[in-house]
């Protein structure tokens, strides 16, 4: 009875057909076979060249000075999170100018404005903080 009750729910989470998954395995097979085929092959015909110009660094078209390791002033990083915050809250106004049209203009007009506020605000904390100084 109990193996009966087993089989009969790993049955029901397969789904009713397990050919409907045949689709997605093909798609996984074909996308192993020619990641795995284009790796072999470019190992296999491409030339491989070494040399101290082939090892160097490179930087643009400029030989690298001083060490890759050195390290950054903390502000770096927080002008970037700063960067980042407001690059995503700009994304988000995009949905909002979808969305916006004259039947439901009021509601989402001070949904906006509510937004845009506690932008500024936070423009304005990270100006007085002295976040955005590039000293």
């Amino acid at each position: 009875m109990r193996a009966a009750f087993v089989i009969a729910s790993l049955e029901s989470a397969a789904g009713p057909y397990p050919s409907d998954w045949l689709p997605v395995a093909m798609l996984v097979l074909i996308a192993v076979v020619f990641a795995v085929g284009t790796l072999a092959l470019s190992a296999m015909v491409g030339r491989s060249r070494r040399g101290p110009v082939k090892d160097s660094p490179y930087e643009a078209g400029v030989v690298p000075v001083g060490d890759a390791r050195r390290r950054f002033h903390v502000r770096y990083y927080v002008i970037a999170m700063v960067f980042l915050l407001f690059d995503v809250e700009v994304v988000l106004l995009f949905p909002w100018a979808v969305l916006f049209n004259a039947d439901r203009s009021g509601f989402l007009l001070a949904e906006m404005f509510v937004f845009l506020a506690i932008l500024a605000v936070g423009y304005v904390y990270a100006w007085r903080k002295g976040v955005l100084r590039f000293d």
